[in-house]
């Protein structure tokens, strides 16, 4: 791959998704675009970027930047982030919220489904005590296959073995000849909808909770500062921020601040409600 090309489709990835791709990330350009090659019956990559130079092409663009922005996910990544959700974060907004008995959750860059339908799963375990409630959970991601395939859900046998539990995959999920497909009552708990975290979430409504996990990993200092912000702008005063293991708000936003003895999760800065989040 010559500069030129590199530095074309790397300007353009940042453009259109905020993905920064270094030169030491090249070879997925290679891997992740030669299947977007074969899709537009053209003989590999080079040929795709010199296709896109003089086209310009909205369709192939489109396609170029979903192979690349598409990361993999599985159910209960880490795990730890959800007992929070569970043990401390839901105990929580159910008695802050319990007049107006109504929780939305936003699961952004939800990849192929298994975040939400995690955080689909936990709400239903807990059903009996969110009986009466409206809780939406609202699923987003740049890609609209990718959205096309949580809106499926169906997973291979390798998918929901990664981090779901044997008990969870028998009652919310029926075998669909070598596949899993998640049960109907859990699939209707999501609502997944086209979402590019360069944009303004105003349009989305807010938030009592948002899990923006491994995604701020592949943007700048800048764009993660920006995304960040308005995060901020549309979660109450008493919402609940969620990142990846590997990131951090620290010297990044000045919007979220760290949760004593809570990793990973974050608070607006300046939040009055420590004590009564029982997050010490």
């Amino acid at each position: 791959m010559n500069v030129k090309d590199f530095e074309y489709i790397a300007q353009l990835l940042y453009q259109r998704s905020g993905l920064v791709i270094t030169q030491e990330k090249a070879y997925l350009l290679e891997s992740r675009l030669n299947p977007v090659a074969r899709k537009w019956d053209l003989d590999g990559f080079e040929a795709l970027i010199s296709a896109m130079r003089s086209k310009q092409d909205e369709g192939m663009i489109v396609d170029v930047t979903e192979a690349m922005t598409t990361n993999e996910s599985f159910f209960f990544r880490d795990n730890r982030p959800f007992e929070q959700f569970k043990d401390i974060v839901l105990p929580y907004l159910l008695e802050a919220r319990k007049t107006a008995k109504k929780l939305r959750i936003w699961s952004a860059a939800s990849s192929s489904g298994q975040e939400p339908y995690t955080i689909a799963m936990i709400l239903k375990e807990e059903a009996a005590k969110l009986a009466g409630w409206n809780v939406e959970i609202l699923a987003t991601d740049l890609s609209k296959e990718i959205l096309s395939k949580a809106q499926e859900g169906l997973y291979s046998q390798f998918e929901v073995q990664r981090g779901l539990p044997i008990t969870l995959l028998m009652k919310y999920f029926t075998q669909d000849g070598e596949k899993w497909r998640i049960n109907d009552d859990i699939k209707k708990m999501v609502t997944y909808r086209p979402f590019n975290l360069l944009d303004s979430p105003s349009g989305l409504g807010t938030f009592d909770v948002i899990f923006c996990r491994n995604v701020l990993i592949y943007f700048d200092q800048e764009t993660k500062g920006q995304v960040l912000d308005r995060m901020a702008k549309i979660m109450p005063g008493d919402g609940y921020l969620y990142l990846g293991g590997a990131e951090t708000v620290l010297g990044i936003s000045d919007s979220f601040e760290v949760i004593p003895g809570q990793r990973g999760v974050y608070r607006l800065t300046g939040s009055d409600a420590t004590e009564d989040r029982k997050a010490g």
